[in-house]
C-alpha cells in the first residue's frame, strides 16, 4: 500500500539516499547510491518549504519524494525521485498530485519543471499533468578566475537589519519587472538562515540593479568547491547586458572569497542574450536540461530578460 504524506525531518536521510540512488541509477553511475554525495537537495528544500515537501511511503517505508518551490506567482517542482525497485509502478504520478494541489492553493499563474531532454518517458509523464516541453536549459560552469572590475557589489549577509527590508523590496521590484508577481524573498531568507551561501547584490550608485542567490560548497545545492547561482536577475533597461556581466563577475569574486573553484549556473536558452553574455564571461555548457511549462507559455523564459534559473 502506498501513502503520500508530508515529509518529516526523520525522513530526510532515507529520502536523500533514494534521490542519489535514483539519479545515479538513471545516469549509469557505478556506485549510484553515493553519486554526488556532496550535494544536498533534500534538507535544503524541506527546511525552506516544509508545507510542500512530500514522500511516498510503501508498506511503512519511504520510497520516494517530491518538492514544490513557491516563488510568488511562479512555482516549480522537483526533484521527483522514486526507488528504482519501484519504477514503472505509478508512484511518480501519485507524487505529482500534492504538488499540483500546492500550485492551485498558491494560485500561481505559471508553473514549471526541469527534466532530462533525452528521456521520452519523463516528458510523457509530465505532459499528462499539463506541462509542455519548451526550450532547453544550459547547465553551465566556469572556473573561478576573478579579474579586477569596477562593478560595485555587496552581500546580503553583511547588510544591517534595517537595510535588509529595503534590499528585499528592491529585489522584488526587479523580479516584478521580469515577471508580474515573481518573488524571491523566501530563497534569500533560506540561504541566509540556513547558512547555505549568500545573496550577491549589484549596485548602481545607491540603486540595487541586480542580485544572485548563491549556494556554496558541500552539503548545499552547489556541492564541493562550487558556487551555484540558483537564481539571478538584473533590472531590465539600458545596458542590461553589461549589468548582467557585472553581476556574473561579482559572483565570481564572491566565489573566490570563499576559496571555491567553480561557478555553476543554468540559463534557459530562450534567453539567448543572457546565454551569450555567459559565454562571453567564460561559462561553458556541462549538459543540457529541458524546461517544461504549465500552461504552455513563455513566462520569463523569453528573449530580452537576463535571468539565471534552472529549476533543478
Amino acid at each position: 500500500m502506498t501513502t503520500i504524506r508530508l515529509m518529516r525531518e526523520e525522513d530526510i536521510p532515507e529520502a536523500t539516499r533514494i534521490l542519489r540512488l535514483a539519479f545515479g541509477t538513471f545516469g549509469g553511475a557505478p556506485d549510484p547510491e553515493n553519486q554526488r554525495s556532496d550535494v544536498d537537495f533534500v534538507s535544503t528544500r524541506w527546511r525552506t518549504h516544509q508545507e510542500s515537501a512530500f514522500v511516498a511511503e510503501v508498506d511503512g517505508q519511504v520510497m520516494g519524494s517530491n518538492f514544490a518551490t513557491h516563488w510568488g506567482s511562479f512555482a516549480f517542482f522537483g526533484p521527483l525521485t522514486v526507488h528504482p525497485q519501484l519504477w514503472e509502478q505509478g508512484i511518480g504520478q501519485q507524487l505529482m498530485q500534492p504538488v499540483l494541489n500546492c500550485f492551485e492553493k498558491w494560485k500561481v499563474t505559471q508553473a514549471g519543471l526541469f527534466t532530462f531532454p533525452e528521456s521520452p518517458k519523463h516528458i510523457a509523464l509530465y505532459q499528462k499533468f499539463g506541462f509542455w516541453p519548451r526550450f532547453l536549459t544550459a547547465l553551465m560552469t566556469k572556473q573561478v578566475q576573478p579579474k579586477p572590475t569596477e562593478t560595485r557589489w555587496s552581500l546580503y549577509s553583511v547588510a544591517k537589519d534595517q537595510e535588509r527590508r529595503s534590499i528585499l523590496e528592491s529585489g522584488t521590484r526587479i523580479t516584478e519587472a521580469v515577471f508580474p508577481g515573481l518573488r524571491l524573498e523566501r530563497e534569500i531568507h533560506a540561504v541566509h538562515g540556513q547558512n547555505l551561501g549568500d545573496t550577491v547584490l549589484l549596485w548602481n550608485d545607491e540603486h540595487l540593479t541586480g542580485f544572485a542567490v548563491c549556494h556554496c560548497g558541500r552539503d548545499t545545492e552547489a556541492g564541493e568547491d562550487k558556487c551555484y547561482i540558483k537564481f539571478a536577475a538584473v533590472q531590465p533597461g539600458v545596458d542590461v547586458a553589461q549589468q548582467f556581466k557585472g553581476l556574473l563577475a561579482a559572483c565570481e569574486q564572491y566565489a573566490a572569497s570563499r576559496t571555491l573553484l567553480h561557478v555553476d549556473a543554468g540559463v534557459n536558452l530562450s534567453r539567448h542574450e543572457a546565454y551569450q553574455a555567459m559565454l562571453d564571461s567564460g561559462f561553458r555548457i556541462e549538459r543540457p536540461g529541458l524546461a517544461m511549462h504549465r500552461p504552455n507559455e513563455p513566462a520569463f523564459s523569453r528573449p530580452g530578460l537576463f535571468v539565471i534559473d534552472d529549476w533543478r
